[in-house]
């Protein structure tokens, strides 16, 4: 059964979320530290809801919310300790097939990209070199594209074809 209450609340955390993220990249510190605020009170409620429930699965939640809960998780970068509890859940949802494992790669690249460690699936993107995107380095990058099939995600060439701007 849906808990719909819990499945509004993390689409509206993350609304705000994506609202404000626009002005993360900028140059505005206003902005920077509006987002910064959004994203660890964000995180610190997912742990909340975590501690209560576990994990939202797309069961609990529905498969937007339970992907909003990922987001927010996703999005927790300078709360190290609930991306890899998130992790952790997102792992056991996976195996028991409750779970994305296209997000979890993009999670686990996520916190290892911000332990400092190459990344495993080439998801996080360090920036733009002659309009292309450069992903973080990544381990056995001759093997990225086959951990990238293995959970669902297109080639890196591919990837970035899509989101190139036209």
């Amino acid at each position: 059964m849906v808990d719909d209450a819990l499945a509004q609340e993390l689409i509206e955390m993350t609304d705000e979320d994506r609202r404000l993220q626009p002005g993360a990249l900028g140059d505005d510190l206003a902005a920077r530290l509006a987002y910064r605020r959004v994203t660890v009170r964000n995180g610190d409620r997912l742990a909340e809801i975590i501690d209560a429930y576990g994990w939202p699965t797309a069961e609990r939640v529905g498969q937007e919310a339970a992907r909003r809960a990922w987001l927010v998780a996703q999005h927790a970068d300078r709360q190290l300790h609930l991306q890899r509890r998130a992790l952790a859940l997102m792992t056991e949802a996976v195996q028991a097939g409750k779970g994305d494992p296209a997000q979890l790669a993009m999670l686990h690249d996520r916190l290892l990209v911000n332990e400092g460690r190459p990344q495993l699936y080439g998801t996080q993107i360090a920036g733009v070199v002659d309009g292309a995107p450069v992903p973080w380095p990544c381990e056995h990058p001759e093997q990225m594209d086959q951990r990238r099939a293995e959970v669902g995600l297109d080639p890196f060439a591919a990837h970035v074809a899509k989101h190139a701007p036209a």
